[in-house]
């Protein structure tokens, strides 16, 4: 079915999927690492510059 080429086709598709994978989970658990750095210095006092230009445009 693909001829010489299956075993460098084949593989060429298994390291691309792999890589895709890897690096959708390194996101993922990135993301949640963040939230939670965010959540801690939120918890410390610490706010985002953005919450305070948003009050001051709302009220």
């Amino acid at each position: 079915m693909f001829g010489n080429y299956a075993g460098f086709i084949l593989a060429s598709y298994g390291v691309t999927a792999a890589t895709i994978l890897v690096l959708i989970l390194w996101v993922l658990l990135d993301g949640r690492k963040q939230t939670k750095i965010l959540a801690q210095l939120h918890e410390r006092g610490i706010h985002r510059r953005s919450e305070r230009t948003k009050a001051a445009t709302h009220s």
